[in-house]
């Protein structure tokens, strides 16, 4: 499992922040590919109002069209033994074995209620949901494929164990922010930059390009296009000498 770099007064200030503008600090300060550690394939932010979520990861596997596993009586307990013991916050991440097919559902009103006692802040799944105004009153956050009706025979087939939900691989433990825009694993050796990252670009943008482009009143064409490029040419510049004495 990932160590822990981040205080709680960090996560909650992460929070703030949605996950476009995370990933925007997260490029300049990563050794890793731009193009991973992100969902590769379309979300559905089923409770938008509750902004971005933030916590570590707990997996789990679920086969809903696969009566089989509901022979294993004690899967409930174990998993939701592994879930307590690990502190929060915890994002649940679920693969849905049945993919592309959607024979029921893990989640719903009696899950959100018991993931929220287990110290849980939301899910994501590559499967449904149901119960959703129940499961957005119990508080739990949830990003998913879709809705469906059932829950057909769902059951913990395995956990705390590496899955891939959305085409993006995610282990326990890993760093997770996501909002409606879909979600970003953070690696570890990046998390303790994370912040600063995220609010230099932030604070970049608005003082060059943001600004120039909001500033076009009452200039010609030419003036705003000279506009944009200096600020471009800014914005560049003071990333680079930001995280250059980094």
């Amino acid at each position: 499992m990932s160590k822990r770099i981040l205080t709680h007064s960090q996560l909650l200030q992460l929070k703030r922040w949605n996950t476009p503008t995370i990933y925007n600090g997260w490029e300049q300060i990563t050794k890793e590919d731009r193009r991973t550690h992100f969902n590769l394939e379309e979300t559905h932010d089923f409770m938008p109002q509750m902004g971005p979520m933030v916590g570590y990861a707990v997996t789990l596997v679920v086969e809903p069209s696969n009566p089989a596993h509901k022979q294993n009586m004690s899967a409930i307990e174990e998993y939701r033994r592994y879930v307590a013991s690990v502190p929060g916050p915890k994002i649940v991440v679920v693969q849905d074995l049945d993919k592309p097919a959607c024979y029921g559902s893990f989640w719903g009103e009696v899950q959100a209620n018991t993931h929220r006692a287990l110290g849980c802040v939301g899910t994501i799944t590559d499967g449904a949901i149901r119960d959703l105004d129940e499961m957005t009153n119990s508080g739990l956050h949830a990003i998913a494929r879709r809705l469906c009706v059932g829950h057909a025979y769902v059951h913990p087939v395995r956990w705390n164990c590496e899955v891939e939900v959305f085409g993006c691989k995610v282990k326990p433990g890993d760093l997770i922010h996501a909002d409606k825009h879909g979600f970003l694993v953070i690696p570890e050796e990046d998390q303790a930059g994370i912040l600063d990252a995220a609010i230099f670009m932030d604070v970049n943008e608005c003082n060059h390009t943001i600004r120039a482009a909001r500033e076009a009143a009452g200039k010609s064409m030419d003036e705003l296009l000279a506009d944009l490029a200096e600020a471009k040419r800014q914005f560049g510049a003071d990333a680079q000498s930001h995280f250059k004495a980094k």
